[in-house]
């Protein structure tokens, strides 16, 4: 990269001295970058965390009524479990693409797309509330499949362009937060909007109704998006991110970009954990309803109810990792441990599911919430700081890659085994990879290098007041 680079011994407390570099222009050597935190940071986070709201409840608003879809539309299960794969699928293909809008053209811009994407998904669905209609419904589901792969691996990426050093894990939780509630209110709310009644007219007014709802609450996201969100703050929160925007605005290549994040070890084993984790959150919501009802026939409302219960507990999990991280930066311990609860939980989940008791059921799905979908953040920013100075939205969209990919094997394969052997099989089959999982996380080396960049800057910072100092000194006893 151009400009001189600074090199200094950070942090041997990690097990070994190590280098790192800061990108700084001959004319800044020896001064710190200018940065400021900006009041409009927080209006930008919760408004990027509707608009994932908005699209997450699009996932999971029919797998959680499956058994409602199906009737409708006369399709079988495995059908309708794909208009939530779909989000999956999607998201294999276009990320690369998408990341590479992301570093040429910003945020605002994934933002409009995704939100265009987002707002036309939910019209076109609105038009297919008709029994011969299923392949409108999967046009409009597909089209807000897509606009997910421009919002997923947002929240790193925003967190690190507009908040402090001691706020990023903070607001990246945020950021994911919005759409852990959008798939907290896609548990809820389609259960009461459509009722499992015989009457095809009136189950189809019922199903409009649903999508009309979402049409207008995408519709008036879009419209706010337009107006408000903006790209970066003028001047850089952080030392972290003032370096990024120099090195990134020299000779940033975003294929050089990937191929550095494919040989970075740490990273690759936190994506295949991250993917291994995700997956099988992403393989349980889709399957709840069928679980559910296997065990407890008839109980549609509580299914969805307890998915609300995985994912409200996964929101307080979110929440009190992030700020668990600002405050003691225990990125690969917080992440572990995590990781070891998620295995318990899910375990604890699986052997209680068939006892017959459904509050049991709603105590053990929030413990396995509070870990599992709490443990998103967590794999956001480990991966931001083992790969500093890479883009956050790169590393972020090749976690989710992962996640997708897994999350498509698992959904498939465990609805296979429900089918045929039951579901605490299913389950059992889950348990074993996060068992593997938690062994790979085990392994993951911590290097947390943005935390360095900040500490060699304000190493530098205070070097140059001491200088500052001395040099008024000299110049006082020179009087």
């Amino acid at each position: 990269m151009k400009g001189d680079q600074d090199t200094k011994e950070i942090s041997p407390d990690l097990g070994k001295d190590v280098q790192i570099q800061a990108d700084i222009p001959n004319g800044e050597r020896g001064s710190a970058l200018p940065t400021h935190l900006y009041k409009r940071r927080w209006v930008i986070v919760f408004l990027f965390s509707a608009y994932s709201l908005s699209n997450a409840y699009q996932w999971i608003q029919y797998g959680i009524i499956s058994n409602i879809i199906m009737k409708f539309y006369n399709v079988d299960g495995f059908v309708v479990d794909w208009l939530s794969m779909i989000y999956m699928l999607a998201y294999i293909p276009f990320i690369f693409p998408v990341t590479w809008l992301l570093e040429k053209y910003g945020l605002r811009c994934t933002a409009l797309v995704a939100n265009a994407l987002n707002c036309a998904g939910t019209w076109i669905k609105v038009a297919s509330a008709r029994p011969d209609l299923f392949w409108v419904t999967l046009l409009g589901q597909s089209a807000s499949a897509l606009a997910q792969v421009f919002i997923l691996g947002i929240p790193s990426n925003l967190a690190s362009v507009w908040f402090g050093a001691n706020e990023v894990s903070t607001a990246c939780s945020i950021g994911v937060f919005g759409n852990q509630l959008g798939v907290a209110i896609g548990f809820l709310v389609p259960p009461m909007l459509v009722p499992n009644v015989k009457d095809v007219d009136e189950l189809a007014n019922h199903i409009r109704f649903m999508f009309y709802i979402s049409a207008g609450v995408a519709t008036f996201i879009f419209v706010l998006v337009v107006i408000v969100f903006q790209e970066r703050p003028e001047i850089p929160p952080t030392q972290s991110q003032a370096q990024t925007r120099i090195s990134r605005s020299t000779d940033y290549s975003y294929m050089a970009s990937i191929w550095r994040l494919l040989c970075n070890k740490a990273f690759m084993l936190l994506v295949i954990g991250y993917g291994l984790n995700v997956g099988s959150f992403y393989a349980i919501s889709t399957l709840l309803n069928r679980m559910i009802i296997d065990r407890y026939p008839g109980e549609e409302l509580n299914a969805g109810r307890i998915g609300l219960t995985i994912v409200i507990a996964g929101m307080a999990g979110s929440l009190i990792c992030g700020l668990w991280l600002d405050k003691t930066k225990t990125y690969k311990q917080t992440t572990l441990v995590v990781y070891i609860f998620s295995l318990v939980g899910m375990l604890v989940y699986t052997f209680t599911l068939n006892l017959g008791h459904l509050w049991v059921v709603f105590i053990t799905a929030g413990v396995l919430g509070f870990f599992m979908t709490g443990y998103l953040p967590l794999g956001f920013e480990f991966a931001v700081e083992l790969t500093f100075p890479e883009s956050e939205g790169t590393s972020s969209g090749l976690l989710n890659c992962s996640a997708q990919i897994f999350g498509i094997v698992f959904t498939i394969v465990q609805g296979k085994i429900i089918d045929k052997w039951g579901t605490l099989t299913g389950n059992v089959f889950l348990c074993i990879f996060l068992l593997i999982g938690t062994v790979i996380t085990g392994f993951i080396k911590s290097d947390l290098r943005r935390q360095k960049a900040n500490q060699q800057a304000e190493v530098q910072r205070v070097s140059v007041m001491a200088t500052d100092v001395q040099e008024g000194i000299l110049k006082e006893r020179k009087f």
